[in-house]
């Protein structure tokens, strides 16, 4: 028997259906719905299908995301203000705070 033989392919079948098994009752095991061969979502009677609920969890979910990654930019030019401050001459540092203050 060779690799080529249909003992092999039909392992490769056996092991790839397995695979797809485990993969769903895991999913559905976490709460997830489970999937088809292509990975779309289903719902338990087999046909796609968004529940309205998820998808105003990710619409607050990718909203959230909008505003933490606004806040995360802020924060990193705010970092980079700090290093820079860190790491200036003292009299170059003291003469942008006295610019700030004659403002």
């Amino acid at each position: 028997m060779g690799w080529g033989g249909p003992g092999f392919v039909l392992a490769i079948i056996a092991i790839t259906t397995i695979g797809w098994i485990a993969n769903n009752w895991i999913r559905t095991k976490h709460g997830y719905p489970p999937s088809d061969d292509w990975g779309n979502t289903m719902n338990w009677t087999g046909a796609q299908k968004q529940d309205p609920a998820s998808e105003r969890k990710v619409e607050l979910l990718s909203s959230e995301n909008e505003r933490l990654t606004g806040k995360v930019s802020r924060l990193e030019e705010r970092i980079a203000v700090l290093e820079r401050i860190a790491t200036d001459p003292a009299e170059r540092t003291a003469r942008e705070i006295d610019a700030l203050r004659d403002r």
